[in-house]
């Protein structure tokens, strides 16, 4: 869907790996999964602000009632709870972009 809306892609597997893109990469927006390997999604998000405090970050996750919006983790410009239609994630999507 992403592609198909015209964005660029690029995935990646770790948290070590998407800072290590971002950093060669300039990118309009992330998203990322609350619950991964390794390092959680709140923790990478903070460590993507600390390095690029203008970069989206969008967040994903089926543990939406804790991590509301008012509750959202650092970092996080927009939470949007699993699972979700692709219609609410282009809204997102143009949300964050047009914060820019």
């Amino acid at each position: 869907m992403l592609e198909f809306d015209q964005h660029k892609v690029k995935v990646t597997t770790t948290a070590a790996d998407a800072l290590n893109a971002c950093e060669i990469e300039k990118f309009d927006f992330v998203i990322l999964d609350y619950l991964m390997p390794v390092m959680k999604g709140d923790k990478l998000a903070l460590a993507l602000k600390e390095r690029f405090p203008d970069l989206p970050i969008l967040m994903v996750t089926a543990d939406a009632e804790k991590l509301s919006l008012e509750n959202k983790p650092a970092g996080v410009d927009l939470l949007l709870g699993k699972p979700f239609q692709l219609a609410e994630l282009r809204e997102a999507i143009g949300a964050m972009l047009r914060k820019e």
